[in-house]
């Protein structure tokens, strides 16, 4: 799909596309038709293109009624305008370190845990490199008496803070911020006034807020973005057969799924019956286990013992029933399976896994009008989307 890339790690909006990509357009044609967006999909992946490139013109057209703007951050033109905040981070590197692992100390003492690990030898910096393109991590390499002044490595190479300042200074797109600087570094760029961002960028400003402060001057207020469920229309039918909310959905695999709708799918007569042998049992026991407990406590711990076993007999009971269901109707398992791709896909919230160019070949852009009105809602949550 790409052009053959080193074995480092390069940025993947750089990649560039070659003609493999063209079978795979062909492909998405015959699953989804002929829309507005698969014209679009078509116009921007094609061969010599990079994924970035690629990417930022699908999404400037699907959201060109809303006045979306793509800024690609790589450019040699916008790492000469943020230097100043890439040259803090090396010149400042010690004290920058020292205010982190002083917030992480405060996180942790406040029973919260750091997003990002800070080591005596990270750095808030990735080094590109110039033969490869590979993006590497800068590491801090403690002075020593054989060196004395602090050394960087990237990868097998190392650099003083002079070398990290002429790299700066002449190829400012090789001097890349890590997660911690990310946002400082678009903050200085654009004057942000408000960030709506993931939950792990929100988690991030736990820790970034020092670099703001020290680096800006100032931190930026962040809120969280929009995350919603898009709920297509048979997917729809098959939650209400089987009376399942999007919040059961969300506590189940696919395995899991499949019994319980084979559950409630048993005849009503089955399901009256394991009802109340098993309200009844739950009755019974536990004042039986609380006398017990009252006449001797080893008794009473024997006693629960017991009782667990017989609930644990119950549930079963309640299971057999279910497997005896499902293998008897199979299509609840398919529906499961179904359901669980839909919109829970391998435990995973819907929008971390699906690409939303096949929710606008089915809906059209217009679509884009619908979750940016959803994204204007005050009250956080996540949403449901009927389509």
């Amino acid at each position: 799909m790409y052009q053959k890339a080193p074995a480092s790690a390069v940025r993947v909006g750089g990649l560039v596309l070659d003609e493999n990509i063209e079978p795979l357009i062909e492909q998405a044609w015959e699953l989804l038709g002929t829309s507005d967006a698969m014209d679009t999909l078509e116009e921007a992946y094609k061969p010599g293109r990079t994924f970035g490139q690629a990417f930022a013109e699908f999404y400037r057209k699907a959201f060109a009624a809303q006045g979306l703007l793509v800024l690609d951050a790589a450019g040699s033109e916008i790492h000469r305008l943020g230097a100043p905040v890439l040259r803090a981070a090396i010149e400042r590197a010690d004290e920058l370190h020292a205010a982190l692992l002083e917030r992480n100390k405060a996180l942790e003492g406040a029973g919260y845990h750091a997003q990002v690990a800070v080591t005596p030898e990270s750095s808030l910096l990735f080094l590109v490199d110039a033969r490869s393109g590979a993006r590497l991590s800068l590491k801090r390499l403690p002075a020593s008496s054989g060196e004395p002044n602090d050394l960087w490595q990237a990868g097998r190479e190392r650099y003083t803070t002079a070398d990290l300042l002429g790299v700066l200074a002449a190829e400012p797109e090789r001097i890349s911020p890590a997660a911690l600087l990310r946002p400082v570094f678009q903050d200085y760029l654009l004057g942000t006034s408000l960030i709506v961002g993931g939950p792990a960028e929100i988690a991030y400003f736990a820790q970034s807020a020092v670099l703001y402060e020290r680096i800006l001057g100032r931190v930026t207020a962040a809120e969280p973005r929009l995350s919603a469920t898009l709920i297509e229309s048979a997917i729809g039918e098959l939650l209400k057969k089987h009376e399942v909310g999007l919040d059961r959905v969300f506590q189940e695999n696919a395995d899991s799924l499949a019994l319980l709708l084979a559950a409630r799918a048993m005849p009503v007569e089955g399901k009256r019956k394991l009802s109340a042998v098993g309200t009844t049992l739950d009755g019974e026991l536990g004042p039986l286990v609380e006398y017990m407990k009252a006449m001797d406590t080893g008794l009473g711990r024997s006693a629960e013992t017991a009782a667990s076993k017989m609930r644990y007999q119950m549930n079963r009971l309640r299971r057999l029933a279910a497997n005896f269901e499902m293998q008897r109707e199979g299509s609840l398992r398919r529906h499961a399976g179904a359901i669980e791709r839909a919109l829970n896909p391998g435990g995973v919230l819907q929008e971390r896994v699906h690409g939303a160019a096949y929710y606008f070949a089915r809906y059209g852009f217009e679509l884009a009008e619908t979750l940016t009105e959803l994204a204007t809602d005050p009250c956080p949550g996540h949403k449901t989307v009927w389509m």
